[in-house]
């Protein structure tokens, strides 16, 4: 049996933990919150934060695996509210959010050294997993890590050749705040770890910079949702309807993309829908008063923007996978994006989307031209996208990391 821990519970993560109690092997859940829609304390909350919190939710089917550790995480809510920055400072302040891995992380440490019966192992992710991975080594547990973004060192060299070649963009490249402290925890979670569990082969590709690198590595790619409404397929008039979803930062590439748009002019009408981030960048700041910008919505109003254009512009320097990449090819629209992302794990190049370098305008701008004057190509492309959407599904992926799971800890697939 399997004690599987997350602060917040993303998509991936529950679905893991789906997979897991599927197929026999979830012995608990650890998560900060864990919200329910009938719950006295969330009909008390104003409807905007419950929605926040609800976002959280977790399946019926789960709930009696769930344990919680839910005061770091709210301090850190209400801090972020009431704005008491020393509360939430970056890796120091008592809910941050490293202050809220660190304490999830020590719990289930905690959890481990009683020795629950049948425990065989832990699975653990990225930030959250040090101390755990300590005390299930001591009792000889096998400790599975799951890398959701690729290997730091491979960012840190990323980053640092951005910040030099577009330094007008360098404050929003927030990957070069970690201290030593935290990048060597990272490497000390890897090296604990007997197997790890990644959603790309370019996130595998930089773990070999890794100094202990992990004696086997698994890719399994996301599941895409299942589209609820039927894409928007009239016959296009004017501009190619172009769509970018993600951080407003240099990390997704989001230069390259604003000046590939300034090459074709009229030709695209861009959207962006993402939050503004804290670094000072001028030039970002002009392109949202110049192009329509939504700096956050629901889920499902993402998914409606998704129906209603064409084309998705993911241009990332560095990525685990790019789960937003699914979901718009789920609507019905292709996407362009670079090799740092799941996307050559999923697309296949110039049938369902297109695979660009990094760092290249000339390339997206080319990409964009292409579907901004063929509409039956682009017709063909979007079909085409759905189709491969409808192909990758969160039920095969609870399956592989299931089967992958028990392959590690008792030796033979379920």
């Amino acid at each position: 049996m399997v004690i599987l821990s997350h602060p917040t519970g993303n998509a991936n993560v529950r679905h893991a933990a789906e997979g897991l109690r599927e197929a026999g092997l979830l012995s608990e859940f650890w998560t900060c919150l864990a919200p329910t829609e009938k719950s006295a304390v969330m009909r008390m909350l104003p409807g905007g934060v419950r929605a926040q919190f609800l976002r959280r939710q977790l399946s019926p089917e789960l709930t009696p695996f769930v344990r919680t550790r839910p005061w770091c995480e709210l301090g850190r809510f209400v801090a972020s509210r009431l704005k008491i920055s020393s509360l939430t400072r970056h890796e120091v302040g008592l809910c941050s959010v490293d202050g809220v891995y660190r304490d999830l992380d020590r719990a289930v440490a905690a959890r481990i050294r009683r020795q629950p019966a049948g425990l065989k192992a832990v699975y653990n992710f990225e930030d959250g997993s040090l101390e755990t991975f300590r005390a299930a080594q001591a009792l000889g547990l096998k400790r599975i890590y799951d890398l959701p973004i690729a290997y730091w060192r491979a960012g840190r060299k990323i980053f640092l050749e951005e910040a030099e070649r577009e330094p007008e963009w360098a404050a929003t490249l927030d990957g070069l705040s970690d201290s030593a402290d935290k990048l060597a925890r990272k490497d000390e979670e890897i090296r604990l770890a007997d197997c790890v569990l990644v959603a790309s082969s370019f996130t595998k590709a930089t773990l070999e910079l890794a100094p202990d690198a992990p004696p086997a590595v698994h890719v399994v790619p996301y599941g895409a949702p299942v589209s609820a409404a039927a894409p928007v397929n009239e016959k296009r008039v004017g501009p190619l309807r172009v769509l970018f979803v993600g951080s407003l930062g240099q990390r997704k590439g989001t230069s390259y993309l604003l000046r590939a748009c300034e090459r074709l002019g009229a030709a695209v009408k861009l959207t962006l829908i993402g939050n503004r981030g804290v670094g000072e960048c001028g030039p970002l700041d002009a392109a949202l008063r110049r192009h329509r910008w939504i700096s956050s919505c629901p889920h499902s109003e993402v998914l409606g923007e998704m129906r209603r254009h064409d084309v998705l512009v993911f241009p990332s320097l560095f990525e685990g996978f790019g789960l937003v990449m699914l979901e718009a090819m789920s609507q019905g629209m292709t996407v362009i994006t670079t090799p740092h992302t799941g996307g050559p794990d999923v697309l296949t190049d110039g049938e369902d989307g297109f695979i660009v370098p990094i760092r290249s305008e000339e390339a997206i701008a080319e990409r964009l031209e292409i579907l901004a004057s063929d509409p039956e190509r682009l017709r063909a492309m979007k079909d085409a996208a759905a189709r491969t959407a409808a192909t990758l599904s969160w039920a095969a992926y609870r399956t592989e990391t299931a089967r992958i799971v028990s392959q590690s800890v008792i030796g033979k697939t379920r």
